[in-house]
């Protein structure tokens, strides 16, 4: 007999006692003596038993998966988010079910339904930038507890893990202000998503607590972030009448894409231009210079991510009372913005 095959059934029979039997025994039920569930757990350990994973998740209607759902696997950030989600579904018995947007709402909208068929008993999702209708994940919250983490919406009444974007722009902007820059210029995120808007405050807001003007010619979109946006928005900046003398980037990859433009210019960083980016993606350290960034917490907010869904899961009540985590950025410095 094939160990695939063996049944609570073929127990029953080989011991010559009945399926409920060896079923609570199994369970280690209080009614069933202590020999015979030694007897029982025995004979399922030569036989290599394993139980019916299936057909006990449709009796406890659980599948113990949790599903979800990021823009980017390949990101860095999200690739360490995904690490922390991994290590805590899998320590509470879990497992997990990725899909990937590539910033596409339609496809946000079929991978949920897609995960839904496949009756997970939560949702992480960080959406794409193209959502706008949030009526998918609304009806989602409706049926399994939901949390958002990096991306928020009010539109959603969940819980949300979030990290400081405000903050770490602030960060990030006062520090080229200490390196005496005075022209500072911004490759902001899209506004429609909160990480894009808050980063673009932080940095304007402590522009003006040190009584620098805001130049709105000095703001310029980079919203899909990547290293081709970043380098033609910096062409464009290098080609202002009077071009920045630092620049604070959305992400670490616009701020490669700068960096390339400044070089190809004839340039020096940070002597005439400053830079820092947001993320602390791994070639941050490796590029020259090394770029200063501001570094998210990516693992940890997995874990906070996590933990939250699997709090909800076991007490229906925390469902009706969302949190907001916020976690801490920290800016890294390094040779790229260090004029001093």
């Amino acid at each position: 007999m094939k160990s695939s095959q063996v049944t609570i059934k073929d127990l029953a029979k080989t011991l010559g006692i009945s399926p409920s039997t060896v079923s609570r025994a199994l369970n280690d039920h209080p009614d069933i003596s202590p020999e015979t569930k030694k007897e029982v757990n025995d004979l399922a350990k030569k036989l290599n038993y394993e139980p019916n994973v299936v057909a006990q998740n449709l009796r406890s209607q659980k599948t113990n998966t949790i599903g979800v759902i990021i823009p980017e696997i390949v990101h860095f950030f999200f690739s360490t988010v995904i690490s922390g989600i991994e290590e805590v579904a899998y320590k509470a018995g879990y497992t997990v079910m990725f899909c990937q947007t590539s910033e596409s709402y339609e496809r946000e909208v079929k991978d949920t339904k897609a995960l839904l068929n496949q009756r997970i008993d939560g949702l992480i999702v960080s959406f794409s930038k193209e959502t706008q209708n949030f009526e998918h994940f609304q009806e989602v919250s409706k049926k399994i507890p939901l949390v958002l983490f990096d991306r928020e919406t009010d539109e959603l009444n969940v819980s949300k893990i979030v990290v400081d974007d405000y903050d770490g722009a602030a960060m990030a902007t006062q520090h080229l202000i200490n390196q005496k820059s005075e022209r500072i210029a911004h490759l902001a995120g899209p506004d429609n998503l909160t990480i894009g808007a808050e980063r673009k405050r932080g940095y304007e807001d402590t522009l003006r607590k040190n009584n620098m003007k805001v130049n709105p010619d000095y703001i310029l979109p980079c919203f899909k972030g990547n290293l081709e946006e970043g380098f033609h928005a910096m062409q464009r900046l290098l080609d202002l009448p009077t071009p920045p003398d630092a620049v604070f980037c959305t992400n670490d990859t616009a701020a490669m894409g700068a960096m390339k433009a400044i070089k190809e210019a004839g340039l020096e960083i940070p002597k005439d231009i400053a830079l820092v980016g947001f993320s602390n993606w791994q070639f941050s350290s490796l590029i020259e210079p090394q770029l200063t960034t501001v570094a998210q917490p990516g693992v940890d907010m997995g874990r906070a991510a996590a933990k939250r869904l699997i709090a909800e899961l076991k007490d229906k009540e925390l469902r009706e009372q969302p949190i907001r985590q916020v976690l801490k950025t920290d800016l890294i410095i390094r040779k790229s913005s260090k004029r001093s």
